[in-house]
């Protein structure tokens, strides 16, 4: 059974509207993501979830149980923050076994507890400094060990990752995935970066002024994006979206849409577009290069050792089998 149910949440301030009835479910073990740019509704939804905030309409159950009046601290649920949270008077032991300190829980069990949870995130070493003494990455691994440490029914991670830098977000990415499916926890994840999602979701919602645009797993939202905002907001690069005459197609679709590794860079070919390259990224592994067709910008990946740099000119065909139609709403039509 579903272990998390929102059934038409909604959340206003004054005249601006957070969510507009927003229903998913989170499978028992799941780990759902739900991803999108700033303001789109995302973190309003984990604090209407934790009860931090009171919702307009709709209603939030967990095990079928309604806790959409039940106060936070009875709502058996857990989360982590993007500024760790931690007390910074007491040492990492003290943090966490504070919540079970609280519960009144024993001394001894609190003990067993720290140490099994220390164990888990390799934490040990630390359990006698304070949270002055620990690196951004120390402290989001107490973080999550202070929320683990209570065995909630619901984790809920509010952009844990993001004050960390590149290297140690992508180490602590792959911990957050070994330590999901070791404890098969169900975890509710908010993030703003689509790396993280595809890499981190057993399935992603996608998020855009207070809606769900579409929910998936990583592969369907990828290659099956259900709208424009989808395809330019997962991938990077993102999709290319163009007129269908660009590439001499005829279709009742007002933008066509291609990913980046779906263009053959091709020499003087039936059906090839020509075009000028206006920018090159390298990323070690590829190169992307981004070029001027009638107007519009077309970015096509590139091997890392590809001789074409600016200005010059490059010759592009289309994979048939990877195009996607928008009608004028925007919203997907097909594939080819």
């Amino acid at each position: 059974m579903p272990r998390l149910v929102l059934s038409e949440i909604s959340k206003r301030y004054d005249d601006v509207v957070a969510l507009d009835n927003v229903s998913f479910e989170v499978q028992d073990g799941e780990l759902l993501v739900l991803v999108g740019p700033s303001g789109c509704g995302k973190s309003t939804t984990l604090r209407l979830i934790a009860g931090l905030e009171s919702l307009q309409a709709g209603t939030i159950a967990i095990d079928g149980t309604d806790i959409t009046a039940t106060a936070p601290k009875h709502r058996d649920i857990a989360m982590v923050f993007q500024n760790y949270a931690l007390y910074p008077h007491m040492t990492v032991r003290q943090n966490l076994g504070f919540g079970l300190k609280m519960k009144k829980m024993s001394s001894d069990e609190i003990e067993l507890r720290v140490k099994e949870t220390a164990e888990a995130l390799d934490i040990e070493s630390l359990l006698d400094r304070k949270p002055g003494q620990l690196s951004g990455g120390q402290k989001q691994r107490v973080a999550v060990g202070r929320a683990m440490i209570r065995k909630p029914a619901v984790f809920l991670f509010d952009e844990p990752l993001s004050n960390l830098d590149a290297k140690l977000r992508v180490t602590l990415r792959n911990e957050l995935t070994r330590l999901h499916h070791r404890l098969a926890a169900t975890i509710l994840y908010v993030t703003h970066d689509q790396i993280e999602a595809l890499t981190l979701g057993d399935r992603i919602a996608v998020m855009k002024d207070g809606q769900i645009q579409q929910l998936g797993t990583p592969q369907q939202v990828y290659n099956e994006p259900a709208n424009t905002f989808v395809a330019s907001f997962i991938g990077n690069p993102p999709m290319n979206l163009v007129p269908p005459s660009i590439f001499q197609l005829e279709t009742d679709a007002s933008l066509v849409g291609i990913r980046p590794e779906h263009l053959i860079i091709s020499d003087q070919k039936p059906g090839s577009i020509t075009g000028t390259i206006s920018a090159r990224q390298n990323t070690g592994a590829d190169s992307f290069l981004t070029g001027e067709f009638k107007e519009c910008e077309i970015t096509v990946r590139a091997s890392a050792d590809s001789v074409l740099n600016v200005g010059d000119t490059i010759e592009l065909i289309p994979n048939p089998e990877n195009l996607h139609f928008f009608n004028q709403t925007g919203v997907r039509i097909s594939n080819v």
